[in-house]
């Protein structure tokens, strides 16, 4: 960053785009003091209230935007690896519930939703296929989650594929809070929820596995390191 009152500015201008940088060469402002004596009504009539007042806050040190201790993930996956060909569907099926269990889990826990969610499947011949989706609207649910992978395995078309893993990413990140949620007007879909929050509750408490889908009662550790020691099914 260049500073105040110490000569002309680096080109181009840190955290500027060019146009804005050209403009303020033409109009003398060349350092942040230059900008930061500039009243902010000529910074407005020369550049739009919202550019002019971003830079007549920057240039005082004033930045409004939420400090980050960490940077933001980009994207999380999860991934079932197995030690044999898996042939049935069945099993895949259960592993993709699986790791949307996981996936959910990890992404309401970081308070992160996603848009977008892809499907990578591996086979023994070490060949793959991959296939993705955009959401209709950013998650973190394991309901829709588990319904979008499913219809992206159905559309790999395996059949008695020879798979050795399947992997699932989530991509698009956002903040849980700016996702939003449709409004539908079945039951199923509040209970859903309250069983989800029962099962953070208790995995937040107890550990990953305590409390898991019917579906996945006779998954093996084996096949699904990640989920282990639960005691208590749900439907």
């Amino acid at each position: 960053m260049w500073k105040r009152g110490c000569g002309r500015a680096p080109s181009p201008f840190h955290q500027v785009g060019p146009a804005t940088a050209n403009k303020l060469r033409t109009y003398g402002l060349h350092t942040i003091g230059d900008i930061a004596d500039a009243p902010v009504t000529a910074l407005v009539r020369l550049f739009g209230a919202a550019t002019g007042r971003s830079l007549h806050a920057h240039a005082h040190g004033q930045d409004p935007r939420t400090v980050q201790p960490e940077p933001v993930a980009k994207s999380m996956s999860a991934e079932r690896t197995f030690d044999h060909d898996v042939l049935d569907p069945a099993e895949h099926r259960r592993n993709l519930l699986a790791l949307t269990e996981e996936l959910g889990a990890r992404l309401r826990d970081a308070q992160q939703a996603t848009r977008h969610l892809t499907v990578s499947v591996r086979y023994a011949d070490r060949t793959g296929s991959t296939r993705s989706r955009t959401l209709p609207e950013p998650t973190a649910h394991t309901r829709p989650l588990a319904t979008t992978a499913y219809e992206l395995y159905d559309v790999l078309s395996l059949q008695r594929a020879r798979v050795r893993a399947i992997s699932l990413r989530a991509q698009d990140l956002r903040p849980a809070e700016e996702a939003t949620q449709q409004l539908t007007l079945d039951p199923t879909d509040d209970r859903t929820l309250a069983i989800e929050a029962v099962t953070d509750r208790a995995r937040a408490r107890y550990g990953p596995g305590t409390i898991r889908p019917a579906a996945l009662a006779t998954t093996s550790s084996r096949t699904s390191p990640g989920i282990r020691g639960g005691k208590t099914f749900l439907p």
